[in-house]
């Protein structure tokens, strides 16, 4: 169900209205095609092709996992009632955060181990990623700490007018 923003209504209630909406299910329905055909793409050859080089078929292992891990996340999201509850974006910016490590190390062992300075610059893009991963992680928990700081707030003037 979609709610339209009330022009009078408080901040939160345009918040929340707009949190419901249909952009943010078809952005992880999104999410969710593209995890589900990396995924796909990234098996077939893991499966089909026996004679890669080890690296090649543990990279096509990790980038399979990585791209199931979105695809169950973004199943979790569109099956919630609330797209884009703020404990949403904290597990989408923890994924983040865990993924981009994973190919930030595996980088870093493709520059350490074949002394190919193209693995140096996919670790510093990784560092990148990290990075913003991690802005994003920050700015997710602060307004998760922020609206559950909201919510005990309302929950102790309702029970005071309650009483």
């Amino acid at each position: 169900m979609t709610l339209a923003p009330q022009m009078d209504a408080a901040p939160e209630v345009r918040i929340v209205s707009a949190e419901l909406s249909t952009a943010p299910r078809v952005a992880h329905a999104l999410l969710l095609a593209a995890a589900l055909s990396g995924t796909v793409v990234t098996l077939s050859l893991f499966i089909t092709e026996p004679d890669l080089p080890l690296r090649t078929r543990a990279a096509f292992a990790v980038l399979s996992l990585i791209g199931m891990g979105w695809a169950g996340y973004a199943v979790w999201v569109l099956t919630q009632r609330r797209v884009l509850y703020v404990r949403q974006q904290v597990v989408a910016g923890w994924m983040a955060v865990s993924f981009t490590s994973v190919f930030t190390l595996g980088a870093l062992a493709i520059g350490v181990g074949s002394g190919l300075p193209v693995g140096f610059v996919a670790a510093a893009m990784g560092l990148a990623m990290i990075g913003a991963a991690l802005v994003l992680l920050s700015r997710a928990q602060r307004r998760l700490a922020a609206l559950t700081a909201k919510r005990r707030a309302l929950e102790m003037q309702m029970m005071e007018r309650a009483r």
